[in-house]
């Protein structure tokens, strides 16, 4: 499991992250902590979740009990909570679950971060995360129509003045050593990487933005930003909600599947989706090599990624996707996922 680089604070995160949404619906608490336990004992030092977690579906009744089962974890391991980086995030704009879908500012970050740390059950986050920017996203299947005409760019500005002298605090405080964004755009980053340089707080650390082989948003703009100005990727759903395991192919939708409680995987599942994976899932046959193992080490292969989050309900499915820290790609399998992409692209 190979180190990178966590923008330039001087932490290292394994390429591979373990992502924990499904912590508390999909994946009990028992099995949540054995995941945690492989996880570490495979190399992985980077844990990665969200105030509103769990999901499919999000609930004001389950908000904060991803963040309480990783607590329950740290108090019966407190020795190790070092090993690890652990992110979590602080919800955005219209999440009415919490804070009543109030925006993030200055005003909201020490509460909510205080509530994280309480279930999380430690003194301090590795990394703390916007979710999404309160002036909304491209993100989330939003790209077809997205519109930020009616931005005021001086209200951004400064709500991200204030959001940053409150993080500031909060590092002096010693309750969080990094800061990221996720589901933001390059103009939104830049603006952050600039009030940050001009002393108002923490340089941004990390972007978590969706991105596999069939989600390639970041591969221009965001990338350029991402690889000049060290803002490493941290690629949420780089098997595409399962898509790329090919689980899915002629109509199937195994029982307790993501598809079985999302039956439209939020806006991925499209006419064109299931060719476009069955174009991966040929290369992946023809080169006798496993879906899941090439979508991910795929992803390894981009200049601007930190490390992919991967997600697994079942232990099981954790052991399977931790093959692919194994897995080097050859020419020919790149030059065919190319082509593939350039035959299907952005099939939702």
């Amino acid at each position: 499991m190979k180190p990178r680089p966590l923008g330039r604070t001087g932490m290292t995160v394994s390429e591979l992250c373990l992502g924990t949404m499904t912590f508390g619906t999909q994946t009990a608490q028992d099995q949540a902590h054995a995941q945690i336990d492989h996880a570490l004992a495979a190399g992985i030092n980077f844990i990665d979740t969200a105030e509103m977690y769990p999901v499919n579906p999000v609930s004001k009744d389950t908000i904060g009990r991803t963040e309480e089962i990783i607590g329950a974890w740290n108090a019966a391991n407190s020795a190790r909570r070092g090993e690890f980086i652990l992110a979590t995030k602080h919800s955005g704009s219209g999440m009415a679950h919490v804070r009543d879908g109030a925006p993030i500012s200055g005003a909201t970050i020490r509460a909510t971060l205080e509530s994280s740390l309480k279930r999380l059950r430690t003194d301090y986050v590795d990394l703390y995360q916007f979710h999404w920017p309160n002036r909304g996203s491209y993100m989330f299947r939003q790209n077809w129509s997205y519109d930020p005409s009616g931005q005021d760019p001086a209200a951004i500005r400064e709500n991200m003045i204030d959001c940053l002298e409150a993080l500031q605090r909060e590092v002096d405080r010693g309750t969080i050593r990094a800061f990221g964004l996720s589901n933001e755009s390059a103009w939104g980053t830049a603006q952050w990487l600039h009030l940050a340089e001009a002393g108002h707080g923490p340089r941004v650390a990390s972007i978590q933005n969706e991105y596999s082989l069939l989600c390639r948003l970041f591969d221009t703009d965001m990338a350029e930003l991402s690889v000049n100005e060290e803002v490493g990727l941290m690629a949420f759903s780089p098997l595409a909600a399962g898509l790329l395991t090919g689980k899915y192919q002629g109509g199937q939708v195994p029982q307790g599947s993501r598809m079985s409680l999302v039956p439209e995987l939020g806006g991925r599942k499209s006419a064109r989706v299931f060719g476009a994976v069955e174009a991966y899932l040929d290369i992946a046959r023809r080169h006798g090599i496993d879906p899941v193992h090439m979508a991910l080490a795929w992803a390894l292969t981009r200049p601007f990624m930190m490390s992919a989050i991967f997600g697994a309900t079942t232990l099981a499915q954790l052991d399977h996707a931790l093959g692919a820290a194994e897995v080097t790609l050859s020419e020919e399998i790149l030059s065919e996922i190319a082509a593939a992409h350039k035959a299907h692209p952005l099939p939702y």
